[in-house]
């Protein structure tokens, strides 16, 4: 009889789709160290740029930035001649 109650519970387990009791979840610091340990293996395939690149790159972001600042300037300083001629304003 206790063999059909065990057989009944691990069929309803199964079709309600919930695991078993007997089956735990490894405690925080387990789940942090494996994590910690994916993250390492996750660091050593990341191919790193040499310094070399490293600085072409800034030299490239540095040249956009003055570019971009340069446009931005000129645009403010059209604009704002711009509304000077419409309002009738002198500019100073």
């Amino acid at each position: 009889m206790a063999d059909t109650k065990a057989a009944a519970k691990k069929q309803d387990a199964k079709k309600s789709g919930n695991k078993p009791a007997n089956k735990k979840k490894p405690n925080v610091f387990q789940r942090l160290w494996k994590y910690l340990i994916a993250c390492k293996g996750e660091l050593k395939k990341i191919t790193w740029p040499t310094p070399r690149q490293t600085t072409k790159n800034f030299l490239i972001v540095l040249v956009v930035i003055i570019i971009m600042g340069l446009f931005i300037f000129a645009l403010d300083r059209g604009l704002f001649a711009l509304l000077g001629l419409v309002m009738g304003m002198s500019q100073t």
